[in-house]
């Protein structure tokens, strides 16, 4: 049945394509544009950054150092510190490629993957700042509010999960974190590592070239599902259907939310045309960003399929940060105050957004690692 209901899908999805040419290369055309503006260039470099320092060693001697923050907090090993500041950093599917990678070189287990999974994923912050507070919102001092609302939400569904089937069996008493540990059990993973300076550069900048074109190809294709879906009035009937369900939302926020569980970006533009209120719009935009979209669970899906970590306890993730995420910036708005006048995006504007999704993201990541050492350094005894 399952195999019928696919090969449907599959077979109406090629005649829309082939009915709605031109509509098909817009929408790919949009998404590609999306992905080159500020996926690419937030993704791109802390791809091959993160190859380089896993094949350096660097993740074990985090993992030494961080052992007794991560554990206690989030029933964590060490090393996962490091895929929790490069998921913050560079949004969508960074948290999914590392863990993945961890899990297939056995340094997490089954359970402690999909712990990770479900708090490492966010947009990034060049997204948030730049693509919808900016551009979409024209109010770039609610940059830091939504972004606030989506990460403070990801680290209480990260300390949720820390109770994720955490077994009976008495764990082994932590150790306080040591330089001399931590530099050995670097030096230990270096040597196990034979490739040479080169080919490891030459491997981190070839796989992570894969891995941002495969991102690519999911936003062109969910650009045209949607589209597709639009043309044919299905989303609007699932709106006008959920409306006569729950009158006291319009149809058009119903629209807009639909849209945004396919597709994020789409479903943040919809939910600023569709509401006029400002807490009602940052209450939609987070809403849709905790949640993410269904073209970024197609990506961590194929991320982890060569695991055996389960989906199902990513999407019970992202539903929840999705409300917390909703409930927080309600909250931060209630207590902020947040200039009311708009600065549309401009064409000049526009142009330096790529500099500023790398600027953010780069900032991020300078203060996630700066916050975990610190952390660290606090706690360190030699030994």
């Amino acid at each position: 049945m399952t195999n019928v209901v696919r090969v449907f899908a599959l077979s109406l999805l090629a005649l829309g394509m082939f009915m709605y040419p031109q509509e098909v290369l817009n929408s790919a055309n949009g998404g590609l544009t999306l992905w080159w503006r500020f996926v690419l260039p937030a993704l791109l470099p802390f791809f091959i950054l993160s190859e380089l320092l896993m094949a350096s060693g660097f993740v074990h001697f985090l993992g030494v150092l961080l052992e007794s923050i991560m554990r206690p907090v989030f029933c964590l090993p060490g090393k996962a510190a490091f895929v929790v500041a490069m998921g913050y950093t560079s949004g969508f599917p960074m948290g999914a490629v590392l863990t993945a990678r961890l899990r297939k070189e056995g340094e997490i287990s089954r359970e402690e993957g999909e712990r990770l999974l479900a708090f490492t994923n966010n947009p990034s912050p060049g997204f948030m700042f730049g693509a919808v507070a900016s551009g979409m919102l024209g109010k770039p001092a609610l940059g830091l509010l939504l972004a606030c609302s989506v990460y403070l939400a990801n680290l209480i569904i990260g300390f949720v999960y820390r109770f994720y089937r955490v077994t009976s069996r008495p764990q082994q008493s932590l150790q306080y974190p040591s330089f001399k540990r931590a530099w050995n059990e670097m030096k230990n993973a270096q040597l196990r590592d034979k490739r040479t300076f080169g080919q490891v550069l030459g491997d981190a900048v070839k796989q992570s070239t894969n891995t941002v074109l495969m991102v690519a190809g999911f936003m062109a294709f969910f650009s045209v599902i949607l589209r597709l879906l639009n043309l044919w009035h299905i989303t609007l009937f699932l709106a006008t259907l959920s409306h006569s369900v729950i009158p006291i939302l319009q149809i058009p926020v119903f629209y807009a939310l639909f849209n945004g569980l396919f597709e994020m970006t789409l479903g943040c533009q919809e939910a600023i045309r569709a509401l006029s209120a400002l807490h009602q719009q940052v209450a939609l935009l987070a809403l849709l960003m905790g949640w993410g979209g269904l073209s970024v669970f197609a990506q961590v899906a194929g991320l982890i399929s060569g695991t055996d970590l389960r989906f199902s306890s990513f999407v019970i993730a992202r539903a929840l940060q999705a409300f917390i995420a909703m409930g927080l910036s309600q909250l931060f708005l209630w207590v902020a105050k947040v200039p009311t006048s708009t600065l549309p995006l401009q064409a000049s504007a526009s142009s330096v957004l790529v500099w500023n999704t790398w600027h953010l993201s780069s900032l991020v990541f300078i203060g996630m690692m700066g916050t975990l050492l610190i952390l660290a350094l606090s706690r360190v005894r030699d030994s």
